[in-house]
């Protein structure tokens, strides 16, 4: 009897290591940018747009959902009509890239690990707000000594902030009802 329990003793960690490893192997890798794929929200190849992109897989599609902008790339996460079955979220790693204008075809980094900058004067590809994000805080630090901003973490990407859509006016009101995605909504006038 005690040579079985210590037997189960002994299999039980590399059963439940098993159980870890299929998990990961769940998870897909980011892919490469390419000119093949296309915005969710604007339509447009995510290419001709500067400054951080996304992507995000869902255990429910097939291919992963490209994003022109960091931030439609949270907003998917946040909106009720999206896909809730989310196994990667992938944006650009900012630090890593060569300049605002070419984030970078392979420089990704899971979004909820990622850090970001919001509220700074920089704008996405689509002229909206963007939150920038970096994997590295020194690099963030930087960005944002140099065009404003504050530092947050996924989760703390406010929520009104990442669906706002501007009006004619400048002003910024939360409005999930309005035709489009967040930062390509269409204007309105007071």
């Amino acid at each position: 009897m005690r040579r079985r329990t210590i037997l189960l003793a002994l299999l039980v960690p590399f059963a439940l290591a098993g159980c870890n490893d299929k998990q990961a192997a769940q998870i897909p890798p980011p892919h490469r940018m390419t000119a093949e794929d296309i915005g969710h929200y604007c339509g447009m190849n995510v290419l001709e747009h500067p400054g951080p992109k996304g992507h995000i897989f869902a255990a429910s599609l097939m291919e992963p959902v490209w994003f022109s902008s960091a931030r439609d790339t949270i907003a998917f996460t946040m909106l009720p009509d999206e896909p809730k079955d989310i196994q990667a979220i992938y944006v650009s790693d900012m630090g890593k890239a060569a300049d605002w204008d070419k984030p970078g075809a392979d420089n990704w980094i899971e979004a909820r690990k990622a850090l970001f900058v919001i509220e700074s004067r920089v704008k996405s590809g689509m002229g909206g707000d963007e939150a920038v994000p970096f994997s590295d805080r020194a690099a963030a630090e930087k960005f944002a000594g140099e065009n404003g901003g504050r530092i947050v973490g996924f989760n703390e990407v406010p929520r009104d902030y990442v669906l706002a859509s501007a009006n004619t006016t400048g002003a910024f009101a939360a409005d999930e009802t309005a035709e489009g995605p967040p930062g390509e909504r269409p204007r309105r006038t007071p």
